[in-house]
């Protein structure tokens, strides 16, 4: 592991890790704010788990904008290989090379004269840097966002252990390079499969799930300026009921912004039993869950 003192903190502590989280339109709990501080400070990955639409990926994002630092993303997906994630080399660029090489009249090349070609083509200039090369290579310090690691097949979760253990990259036509700072490092899962023990060993761990009524509250606060204090109550207040509905997909925390922003367009006021209903689909993505969930508002409304 790099040494912890390759880059001075920002963060602070964990009060001024959540305020600054706060001036930037991220409302964090006390967890949160100490494990991303706690990340910082022992130069350690974060693996944050949880819900989809709980604001995993907008923590990292948000950490990026408070500290003033460039937000680095791999995006993960099935068949996500080594060259989108680490590095490939630009085959059209040394192509080129060559055949350029060959119109000067080096079609015969000797061996020498191959061995220098080579050398050429497997430079700096004909490297493209992907999200992982691209965050060890920084100059400056940055965070590196690996989203929805859930989503790699193991080949290449081992290779991002081997990434994020020492650092490091080795490149065989150029060598082995280490990272002159220590990336904040977020990876997000949604728990779509089982991570590897030595992956979560590397992590510090914070779950995410949904929020309190009352933070939920604070939450549609302050994403919808405007919207009354009572409307807002009972936004979250139907959010968290619904949660509780068994659905194919409960609602997440941005539809819950979603529902708030809908409503507050409207002019609403407060949400009436039909209007909860008529606005479902705000909400839910499946017709399934919406019959459902209208059916559990009707009979509620009449109780």
């Amino acid at each position: 592991m790099k040494p912890q003192t390759s880059r001075p903190s920002r963060l602070g502590s964990p009060e001024l890790t959540a305020q600054g989280l706060r001036k930037v339109g991220y409302l964090p709990n006390e967890r949160i704010a100490s494990v991303v501080y706690l990340g910082e400070q022992l130069a350690k990955p974060v693996l944050v788990e949880g819900p989809a639409g709980t604001g995993k990926t907008e923590l990292a994002k948000s950490v990026a904008q408070m500290t003033g630092t460039r937000l680095i993303r791999l995006q993960c997906y099935e068949g996500l290989d080594e060259a989108k994630a680490l590095y490939e080399w630009n085959y059209k660029k040394q192509l080129l090379r060559i055949q350029a090489g060959q119109a000067n009249g080096q079609s015969g090349l000797t061996e020498a004269a191959w061995s220098d070609l080579e050398s050429d083509i497997f430079s700096e200039e004909f490297l493209l840097s992907r999200p992982l090369l691209a965050a060890i290579r920084a100059p400056e310090p940055v965070v590196l966002l690996i989203d929805e690691v859930d989503r790699l097949e193991v080949e290449t979760e081992a290779l991002l252990l081997e990434v994020l253990s020492d650092y490091q990259v080795s490149i065989p036509e150029l060598g082995t390079i280490t990272a002159t700072q220590t990336p904040l490092v977020f990876l997000t899962s949604n728990n779509s499969r089982e991570l590897s023990e030595a992956l979560k060993r590397r992590c510090l761990y914070l779950y995410i799930d949904y929020p309190s009524v009352e933070r939920e509250k604070e939450i549609v606060a302050s994403r919808v300026p405007g919207i009354g204090e009572r409307l807002a109550a009972q936004v979250s207040g139907l959010v968290h009921s619904l949660r509780e509905i068994d659905l194919k997909k409960r609602p997440s925390v941005s539809e819950t912004i979603d529902l708030a922003n809908t409503l507050f367009l409207l002019g609403a006021e407060e949400i009436t039993p039909q209007l909860a209903v008529d606005t479902l689909h705000v909400l839910l993505k499946y017709q399934s869950d919406i019959e459902k969930a209208a059916a559990e508002l009707t009979t509620g409304s009449r109780t």
